[in-house]
């Protein structure tokens, strides 16, 4: 079940950025995202939060750069997602200019697993033998991996954002906003934000030192915010003012064309021009791709699109993130499909609705180890429950993901269950919101089991009701080109969300396009009360509902996305349907 809401928000902060120029629907939806004034939504890179406010960045500055000046071997140990992979590109650009001898290793998911095992240190050591490793996006929780390091006698930095645990790893030095003693307020930054800020640092104490020169002149490093850009957004990090600032500028480059050999070659081969990029361009379109090459190969693949300047070599790569992409959705596909038939089992045996169990956990042995974060994120958002997803992994072990709603932080849900029977899980890690875990495989049953027994701990029932907000109705004037683009242009995201609006329509008209969508006009209608509709003039829209092509009731309910549409360069309103309510009669049909 569903419930829809009108988001709330001050009264003063509303008239605080109306005051300040903003017309009443954008004052409403600034407002109901908590900003109260115009001073908020600058974006320009003043407004940064200092690098100086996260613990030990200036010391490991300066150790870094005794590295750099000592011709050191530095060694980058990437994680295998966007996150990682933005990362290590950022990290690996930043220091070939700062002059370093600097090379990456990103560990195969399926070989080496996630983080800075000793497997990998000793594969490091063997392969690369470097001096100095600098993990990015990971490394917090590799309590053995750094004392492997240490023994073989390599030097360990951390650069991670994920939550640490009980114990830190004895590295030389670690910046992470989350870690105990940090005052740095954007903790929800990216991994590519961590190493972005270190290179910030950096930079610094080699300006101290006359390090730049005519041979080696002092980079820009605002040019690398597309990288940071894409790595946050991909990520799905909350975009706390910080993190819009780091999203925005990176946009802004890339609508000038100022983007990385790598990001252009894959706007190009999906089809998408680089002056209309957005927040949904980076998160549906350029992530999946990049992700692509680390859940099904390596993604080295990736990174070498990322830091290659080799239009050319760029553009070759891309074809190939594309079409392991194309893999990904057709192995998704197949998977999705087994996963509903087992839910459809597992209720049918236990006789009870879905509502009543609180999380959902399940595992096939031929499902893809790649592709089950994916998949969990798909069942969650069909059940709006908590949902783990488990696939064989090495030897006698099971690799799970989970990914959970509002109210119920994974992450701790699992120090939970580690808490309450200990050995279960052999190993985990993550945020709030996704987490990934290691258990025996013949203790899958008992961790359903623990896992519905935190669940319930931690949840109501009200918990398990999927609710849907909006920023309310929008007047005949409001639906207009010009917001359209407005909104089209701005920083949306985790924590900060796309606007949604909510009106009653009548269905003018429906056709099925792409064999699988709607393409409606819709009438907008004025409601005095709930049997007396009146028809507005010139409110009439063109709308989309996308995977949805059974025909709709006279009058809807819709929640929808003001967007624009651009065919055959002319550029008009639509309105995008998420969801929709029968409102003719006493037995409202949710799709």
């Amino acid at each position: 079940m569903s419930k829809i809401v009108t988001r709330s928000f001050d009264a003063q902060c509303y008239k605080n950025l109306n005051d300040g120029g903003l017309p009443p629907v954008l004052a409403r939806i600034y407002a109901a995202r908590g900003i109260n004034s115009i001073q908020q939504l600058e974006t320009e890179l003043a407004q940064l939060v200092p690098f100086t406010q996260l613990k030990n960045i200036t010391q490991t500055a300066t150790l870094l750069a005794d590295a750099i000046a000592a011709k050191k071997r530095l060694l980058i140990i990437a994680d295998y997602d966007s996150d990682g992979a933005t990362a290590c590109a950022v990290g690996i650009r930043i220091l070939r200019k700062f002059g370093a001898v600097v090379d990456y290793l990103v560990p195969n998911r399926f070989e080496f697993g996630y983080g800075l095992t000793p497997e990998i240190v000793r594969l490091a050591h063997t392969l690369k033998k470097p001096d100095v490793l600098i993990t990015v996006d990971n490394g917090i929780a590799s309590i053995d991996g750094v004392r492997e390091a240490n023994a073989l006698g390599m030097r360990v930095f951390i650069t991670d954002h994920h939550l640490p645990g009980e114990a830190l790893p004895d590295a030389v030095a670690i910046i992470n906003p989350n870690q105990p003693g940090c005052l740095f307020p954007s903790k929800s930054i990216a991994g590519v934000g961590v190493i972005f800020y270190l290179m910030l640092a950096l930079r610094a104490e080699l300006r101290n030192r006359s390090a730049f020169s005519a041979s080696m002149p002092e980079p820009n490093l605002a040019s690398f915010l597309d990288l940071v850009a894409l790595g946050t957004v991909a990520d799905v990090v909350k975009l706390d003012s910080n993190n819009r600032i780091l999203v925005q500028q990176g946009l802004q480059r890339m609508r000038k064309g100022q983007c990385c050999a790598g990001i252009h070659a894959l706007l190009q081969t999906a089809k998408r021009d680089y002056r209309q990029i957005s927040t949904y361009e980076l998160g549906f379109i350029l992530g999946p791709r990049l992700n692509a090459a680390g859940r099904l190969d390596d993604m080295s693949l990736g990174i070498e699109c990322l830091i290659t300047d080799d239009e050319a070599y760029a553009a070759h790569i891309a074809q190939q993130l594309d079409a392991l992409n194309r893999e990904r959705r057709e192995i998704e596909s197949v998977m999705q499909e087994s996963a509903l038939i087992k839910l459809d089992n597992l209720l049918t045996q236990r006789q009870t609705e879905t509502q009543d169990n609180y999380t959902i956990s399940l595992l096939d042995q031929d499902w893809h180890q790649g592709v089950i974060g994916i998949l969990a994120s798909r069942i969650k958002d069909k059940y709006h429950r908590p949902v783990i997803i488990f696939a064989p992994g090495h030897d006698d072990e099971l690799k799970g993901s989970g990914r959970s709603i509002q109210g119920f932080h994974l992450r701790d849900a699992l120090d939970w269950v580690t808490k309450k029977h200990p050995g279960l899980i052999i190993k985990f890690g993550g945020h709030a919101a996704a987490a990934g875990l290691t258990i025996k495989q013949q203790a899958f049953m008992q961790f359903c089991q623990a896992f519905e027994q935190a669940a319930r701990a931690f949840l109501l029932p009200h918990d398990l009701t999927r609710v849907i907000e909006t920023d309310g109705d929008l007047t005949l004037s409001e639906i207009n080109l010009e917001l359209a683009e407005f909104l089209d242009q701005q920083v949306w995201g985790q924590g900060f969300p796309q606007p949604t609006f909510m009106t009653r329509f009548a269905i003018e008209s429906q056709r099925i396009v792409g064999e699988k969508h709607s393409k409606l006009r819709l009438r907008k209608l004025h409601a005095a009360d709930q049997d007396n509709y009146e028809s507005l003039p010139e409110a009439i829209y063109d709308a989309i509902l996308f995977f949805y092509h059974d025909p709709l009731p006279g009058v809807i309910d819709a929640v929808y996305r003001v967007e624009v549409n651009e065919f055959n360069g002319r550029r008009t309103v639509q309105l995008l349907l998420e969801h929709w309510i029968q409102v003719q009669d006493s037995s409202d049909q949710v799709p």
